[in-house]
């Protein structure tokens, strides 16, 4: 059933508006986007549809298909404030995106909503920035008052950071909605600026997910986060981008352990997404499966956030080798569970997937949620 359709039998109408926001892969530059570092995601073509339209009285009305609601969860907008419970996780995104235009100036009226989803959530696939783009486009049609991509992404990124609790970086939000056919995002989050640097021809992307939820909300990816700033403070630098990995080894004892090894991730992976866009503007592939396995290895052992499943899948991944078509795999995402990115040459795709599939039955005796996927546009929105 389509999301259209879910919408009339829902609400007895036909929807006014019709949103698109994919989800998006990383392809390198993890945990350096709240960093203000350079990162390459791609928006993918696995997407979280929303039909809506004005509602017809002062109450929002929203229906999540799948979610085992058996009805459209009711609010009136004086309810979307920090610190109300909404009563469901994914409302909170919902909530900060309105608060977020209604605090821009934008007079948000209440409006009913059918949301639908090929996007696996938990996967770190960005479910949660789809969310809040499409909520964010959904206003932008009804009201009138278009956004910027970047302003956009930034009332976006404000919603999560006040009403979910996740210290999220920008990168998310702008892949959702900056992403562009056949290409990848580089994305300087220092100052938001961005171009697109085309995928050479012939290389698909492949994502593994490996059922694992992560909640960075609880605590792990703040605690990330706050072990970088004060790595800063003892190395009395306003950022990382300006530090080399001498710098961090000549620090290593006013560091400790720990905080040495947050800061070498830092550094090192800013440096991995330079050398990584360089490669692919030169068509470097096999530069390009150097630099994700020294990514996930770091990710690994000095930002300590993968997981046996993420490494395992990893391992696996080169274990298919360069020589069946491998170009490169690594985690993606913020980590503690999630998926695995692999570039694969496109006739060996579907070889690679039957691959992992049968390595994670037989290991983890599960089945292994595997995806083909390609670069594709940014969230969009079309009358209906």
């Amino acid at each position: 059933m389509s999301g259209m359709n879910h919408f009339t039998a829902c609400f007895q109408s036909a929807p006014s508006v019709r949103v698109e926001a994919p989800g998006r892969i990383n392809l390198i530059g993890e945990h350096i986007d709240y960093l203000g570092g350079c990162v390459m995601p791609i928006a993918i073509d696995r997407h979280l549809t929303v039909e809506a339209g004005v509602s017809p009285d002062n109450t929002f009305r929203i229906f999540p298909v799948g979610l085992g609601v058996s009805g459209p969860v009711e609010f009136v907008i004086e309810d979307c404030k920090i610190g109300a419970d909404p009563g469901h996780a994914w409302l909170r995104y919902v909530f900060g995106v309105i608060s977020g235009y209604r605090a821009a100036g934008v007079q948000v009226s209440a409006f009913e909503a059918a949301i639908s989803t090929d996007l696996p959530t938990g996967a770190g696939l960005s479910s949660s920035a789809a969310l809040e783009t499409a909520v964010a486009l959904v206003i932008e049609a009804l009201t009138g008052v278009e956004q910027d991509v970047v302003d956009r992404a930034l009332i976006c990124q404000k919603a999560e950071h006040d009403f979910a609790g996740v210290p999220c970086g920008i990168m998310d939000q702008l892949a959702v909605g900056a992403g562009k056919e056949g290409h990848a995002l580089l994305l300087d989050c220092s100052d938001l600026s961005f171009s697109h640097l085309p995928i050479p021809r012939g290389i698909s992307v492949l994502t593994a997910d490996t059922g694992v939820k992560h909640a960075l909300g609880d605590g792990e990816y703040r605690k990330r986060r706050e072990s970088c700033e004060s790595a800063l403070t003892i190395l009395k630098a306003d950022s990382f981008r300006g530090l080399s990995p001498g710098d961090i080894d000549a620090a290593g004892e006013a560091l400790g352990d720990l905080l040495f090894r947050r800061a070498r991730h830092a550094v090192t992976e800013m440096a991995r997404v330079e050398a990584f866009a360089s490669a692919l503007k030169r068509g470097e592939v096999a530069a390009l499966g150097r630099l994700m396995r020294e990514s996930h290895e770091s990710l690994r052992d000095d930002f300590e956030v993968s997981c046996e499943e993420l490494d395992g899948l990893v391992e696996a991944a080169y274990d298919f080798g360069a020589d069946r078509g491998l170009i490169g795999s690594r985690m993606t995402g913020g980590g503690f569970g999630g998926s695995t990115v692999s570039l694969v040459a496109t006739e060996s795709a579907q070889s690679l997937k039957e691959h992992l599939e049968k390595f994670y039955r037989e290991k983890f005796a599960r089945e292994l949620n595997c995806f083909v996927t390609s670069a594709v546009d940014g969230a969009g929105f079309d009358s209906v």
